[in-house]
């Protein structure tokens, strides 16, 4: 571990370095995996960039849009906030699971994210979401959904000189849910075996579905979302949810692990798809925008 250490104050200037250093440098957010992948040897950064110190890169805002969460702002303090607790449960739960609480104190989304493990548990949540990456880099910003960001097992959208800088997340909308679960072979810090989000809104009758997003960790290279446009309009019944977890199923292109065979992920993917909808359906009664 002899890299350099920078903590640039600026974001253009931490973007120029990093287009400078190219493949040399890592970038430090909360630093629960990169501590560790240099600790261990597997990799062996000349330089790391410290982005903690930049503007808006830790901390929450709440306005009449929604949610902006700096990509460097621990999980601990995103459990924390009320308003993002309320409006967003199912997203805070899944920040909740990543780690030991020694662990919360540090790791972020946007590290949770960029590290594009396919069992990450904050993925299949910001997607069910809706959430959208906003992406500074060499030539400004863009706007990325969460659903784009990885592109394969530890690679993600990040061009060169790129810092995601922040999540949005869109105000809550009446009779709306959202919900995150995973299965893991021990009762806490360990990886999911399969993860789902669900968000949910109900029509204004109360009784059907006018908005529904599914999406599965752990099941595929990436966070996958899944088609399940054909179960808007539908009541939330058993026959929907059975629909549901087929859904799911078909989505599905595990591998067989240590932790679980592919067969097994298949079959856990619908039952978990079906039981996060159960409880964001229920979190959408009464819910107020």
């Amino acid at each position: 571990m002899n890299a350099v250490y920078e903590a640039p104050h600026a974001l253009q200037q931490a973007c120029a370095r990093l287009a400078e250093l190219g493949s040399q440098a890592r970038v430090l957010a909360g630093g629960t995996d990169l501590i560790v992948q240099m600790r261990s040897g597997r990799i062996h950064p000349d330089q790391v960039i410290d982005l903690k110190h930049l503007p808006g890169l830790i901390g929450i805002t709440q306005d009449e849009a929604g949610f902006l969460i700096g990509a460097a702002t621990p999980c601990v303090q995103i459990g924390r906030h009320a308003g993002l607790r309320a409006a967003w449960p199912g997203v805070v739960e899944a920040a909740g699971l990543i780690g030991s609480a020694q662990v919360q104190g540090r790791a972020s989304l946007g590290g949770n994210l960029c590290n594009a493990s396919p069992a990450a548990d904050s993925a299949p949540a910001l997607i069910a979401a809706g959430a959208q990456c906003l992406i500074s880099g060499p030539a400004g910003e863009r706007v990325v959904p969460v659903s784009r960001l990885q592109s394969g097992p530890g690679r993600n959208q990040l061009g060169a000189g790129e810092i995601l800088r922040a999540l949005r997340i869109a105000a809550p909308q009446a009779r709306q849910g959202d919900a995150y679960l995973r299965l893991i072979p021990r009762t806490e810090m360990d990886i999911a075996v399969v993860g789902a989000g669900v968000f949910v809104q109900r029509s204004p009758d109360g009784e059907h579905l006018s908005a529904l997003r599914l999406a599965l960790g752990a099941v595929a290279p990436t966070a996958v979302e899944v088609d399940v446009a054909h179960l808007v309009g539908h009541p939330m019944n058993d026959d929907t949810l059975r629909a549901l977890a087929e859904a799911a199923r078909a989505a599905c292109k595990p591998i067989d692990d240590k932790r679980g065979t592919a067969g097994y992920r298949v079959r856990v993917a619908g039952v978990l798809a079906q039981r996060a909808a159960r409880i964001a359906w229920a979190r959408s009664q009464g819910a107020a925008a």
